[in-house]
């Protein structure tokens, strides 16, 4: 495959790089953090394969990415620390079949492994820009979340791009193998969605359940105290 023949997402990003350089690969990565559909899996081969042919390094084009990946992070994180843990609350605890004490064993859980999940989170498709987001509703301290965006996302980076520079014309079987990856990934968020929405809604119509028999039984109770106690006959 030719540069000259690249179309669509993936001529646009080539002509970025090699328009701006290293600043263009940088816009590229900032704005996949914040729109995922621009999606990494074929970004960052291509940044390689441009790195092949143009007049970047690899490193060089390494490191612009992974600036780019920190500043992108960086705006999802503001976002986070605008909303905050109680706007947060009442917005998804306005969603059905969400409990706001969910929410709040999520956001415990988040302030004890909140660390390795940002870490492990910038290698995982989908999740690379959304673990950002709990980051700031959570308050991470941000020179950690900074550190730890970094070193995850320099990681993921340098695995992609040094693959497209590797394969060359033949970048696009990274994308492939991230594809793979990332359907791998969606099929288990959505399996788990699937349990998590089954396990609510049971649990919902049960505590519905029980209330209705609390009810009842009080009802019942109720009742049978009200009603005065016949005269015994003499």
């Amino acid at each position: 495959m030719m540069q000259e023949d690249l179309t669509g997402i993936a001529g646009w990003a080539v002509d970025v790089m090699e328009t701006l350089g290293g600043f263009g690969a940088f816009l590229l990565i900032g704005l996949e953090n914040l729109f995922p559909p621009l999606p990494s899996e074929i970004i960052l081969p291509l940044a390689g394969f441009t790195a092949s042919v143009g007049t970047l390094s690899v490193v060089e084009m390494i490191l612009w990415c992974t600036a780019g990946s920190v500043a992108g992070a960086w705006a999802l994180y503001g976002v986070g620390a605008a909303l905050g843990r109680e706007r947060t609350r009442r917005l998804m605890g306005a969603l059905p079949l969400v409990n706001v004490d969910d929410i709040v064993r999520t956001e415990n859980w988040f302030d004890k492994h909140g660390k390795w999940t940002v870490f492990l989170g910038r290698m995982l498709p989908i999740f690379r820009s959304l673990i950002s987001i709990p980051a700031g509703v959570t308050r991470m301290k941000l020179a950690g979340f900074t550190l730890l965006t970094l070193a995850g996302s320099l990681i993921w980076n340098s695995i992609l791009i040094g693959a497209g520079y590797v394969l060359g014309e033949n970048w696009h079987l990274v994308e492939d193998w991230v594809g793979t990856f990332s359907t791998v990934v969606l099929i288990l968020i959505l399996a788990f969605l699937a349990w998590w929405i089954i396990h609510r809604a049971v649990n919902s119509k049960k505590n519905t359940s029980n209330d209705d028999a609390g009810t009842g039984s009080s009802s019942t109770h109720v009742s049978s105290a009200a009603t005065p106690e016949e005269p015994r006959e003499r």
